[in-house]
């Protein structure tokens, strides 16, 4: 009779076997190791700029502080005297003001419009800018480079001269159209018309940086991906939210998050468009945080004023911040 060979078993336990150091269980997750220097690349990297950031911004900063808790007169700053402290009274009497928690909401309403308008008219120019020829797409990034280089006190002077009530082209060309009379029509007689002046400029100078940069984002989403999609019957708006949408992610939060950041410290728009004297319900959190301070000489109330506008923007810095470190984290 033959022995009959059976195949040999692993013991439980054994290297390689069920339970030993070598073995996978059926599901069972690997837990990735991070590497502790991939951790502290994205840090080291900008620490160059944080540390030159933090020499630019640490004197004012902190004397802007220092300040909010103090009373600093005219006679103080001409004297060169030190103002009197008076701890915590400058903020008690600011968030106690039902004026500034107006501007308040008014900055954020103006804000959260601006920036959502922002984000979704750049990222539909960036889709018709993957759409068109090259030699189009080239020249449509050469003119909104133009608009992005312009300083804004230009753009804003720009939109002052258009919506002039006199000689404001816009004026000229609405009342063109047939039974509309607009002639020395003032956009800023009413708020809504004049929020929509400020909103426009804002807008006509945020696209181009939007739509560049997503344009550039869209450019790493694989056709295949696409082609795929197409082939198991995915029509066009869904492949843009599976696809499109969750590759672009990381780069429209930071996109979103520097538009906040920008359109809520708005100030050279407003200020431009109402000839440096912005009246109340054109006011944000800048304008009248300068007004207080030099309009008024209330130098501590304006320092108060920036401080809390800094402290409110900080959430939204730290989201870039954070977005910025893990895109460059190593899996």
């Amino acid at each position: 009779m033959h022995a009959v060979d059976t195949p040999p078993t692993r013991a439980t336990g054994a290297p390689g076997g069920p339970g030993g150091p070598g073995s996978t269980r059926p599901g069972a997750r690997r837990r990735k190791r991070r590497n502790p220097e991939s951790s502290r690349l994205p840090w080291l990297l900008a620490a160059p700029a944080l540390l030159l950031l933090a020499a630019l911004l640490a004197y004012p900063m902190g004397r802007m502080v220092v300040l909010s808790f103090q009373n600093m007169q005219l006679r103080e700053l001409w004297s060169g005297a030190a103002p009197p402290w008076v701890g915590l009274d400058q903020y008690t009497k600011v968030l106690g003001d039902s004026v500034f928690w107006a501007v308040v909401g008014r900055t954020v309403l103006f804000t959260v419009v601006s920036v959502t308008l922002t984000v979704l008219i750049g990222l539909m120019i960036a889709l018709l800018m993957r759409r068109v020829h090259k030699a189009v797409r080239m020249a449509m990034i050469v003119a909104m480079m133009f608009v992005w280089a312009l300083p804004a006190l230009v753009q804003a002077q720009a939109f002052k001269m258009m919506t002039d009530s006199n000689i404001g082209v816009l004026n000229y060309l609405i009342d063109k159209l047939p039974g509309v009379e607009f002639q020395n029509h003032s956009w800023f007689f009413t708020p809504a018309q004049g929020w929509i002046v400020i909103t426009a400029c804002v807008l006509w100078a945020g696209i181009p940086f939007l739509a560049i940069t997503l344009n550039a984002g869209l450019t790493q989403v694989p056709k295949e991906l696409l082609e795929a999609a197409t082939v198991d019957g995915a029509n066009a708006w869904q492949s843009f939210r599976n696809i499109t949408i969750p590759i672009l992610k990381p780069l429209l939060v930071i996109v979103t998050t520097l538009s906040v950041i920008w359109n809520f410290g708005l100030f050279t728009q407003n200020w431009v468009l109402r000839d440096g004297k912005p009246e109340p319900e054109f006011q944000t959190l800048a304008t009248y945080s300068y007004l207080q301070a030099f309009a008024q000489n209330k130098y501590s109330l304006g320092s108060a004023i920036a401080v809390i506008t800094v402290i409110l923007l900080l959430g939204a810095m730290a989201v870039y911040i954070r977005q910025m470190f893990k895109i460059g984290e190593v899996d």
